[in-house]
């Protein structure tokens, strides 16, 4: 099935700043002397560029300059979360039918393979959308995967668990594949009654279940392919991950 891919490259990566006057665009900040997007987009060169759609945001033109060529860029022109990141596409989505990749500019780590699969797992499975998650021994920070007798209930976030839930070391990478149509369907009744203001698009997953729809979890064990990047200390952690991996 022809699948399409929308990477999420708009933040500015406030904690990542070296100073003030530090323009670099989060996706653009380089970890062992190659910016983030360089290795999502390596991961995913087996879909060709015109299936793949950047959106942009902050310090777009720098991403824009770099990726020319590597994808069709799609602007969010305000940061209100990630469901609006998504919800900017609809319109260049619209004639789609089938499954959209949804995933992250700034997690470096996640190979081919692991795409690949979770959209086997999703064909396979004839989900309407299927969540990447991971095994974690250190999953504070994180949103959690809430089961109930083995299948999916909900994702969440970090700051909302109960105590109950901050036990749980199943974690959501941030990474789907989903049916466009019902997608996008699902995305408008996504609201911004939470403590950022924000779109989430980890609500969508929730709202395809109470709409009857399939929702599929596919876990990984290498935790480290999911490690997300938001403070200096994280992305040294992950040129550690690199060098260790041999995948620089």
């Amino acid at each position: 099935m022809h699948c399409k891919a929308v990477i999420l490259a708009a933040g500015k990566g406030k904690r990542l700043r070296s100073s003030d006057n530090d323009t670099v665009p989060k996706v653009m900040k380089q970890a062992c002397g190659r910016p983030l997007i360089d290795y999502v987009l390596g991961s995913l060169d087996w879909l060709s560029p015109e299936d793949i759609i950047l959106v942009v945001g902050y310090g777009k033109e720098q991403v824009m300059e770099h990726c020319r060529g590597k994808g069709r860029f799609v602007e969010q022109k305000e940061q209100l979360g990630t469901g609006n990141a998504v919800d900017v596409c609809r319109e260049t989505l619209r004639d789609h039918e089938g499954p959209v990749l949804v995933c992250a500019g700034d997690m470096p780590l996640v190979t081919a393979e692991t795409y690949r699969e979770l959209l086997a797992v999703h064909e396979r499975e004839q989900s309407d959308c299927t969540i990447l998650s991971a095994e974690s021994a250190d999953p504070a920070g994180y949103g959690r995967i809430v089961r109930e007798n083995g299948s999916f209930s909900a994702i969440v976030e970090d700051r909302d668990c109960t105590p109950e839930q901050r036990k749980i070391t199943e974690i959501n990478s941030g990474i789907y594949v989903f049916d466009a149509k019902k997608l996008f369907s699902a995305l408008r009744e996504v609201t911004a009654d939470n403590m950022q203001n924000e779109y989430y698009l980890t609500d969508v997953p929730g709202i395809m279940k109470r709409h009857g729809q399939k929702v599929s979890v596919y876990k990984i064990d290498d935790d480290w392919q999911v490690m997300g990047i938001n403070t200096y200390d994280q992305l040294l952690q992950v040129e550690e991950v690199m060098r260790d991996k041999g995948l620089v």
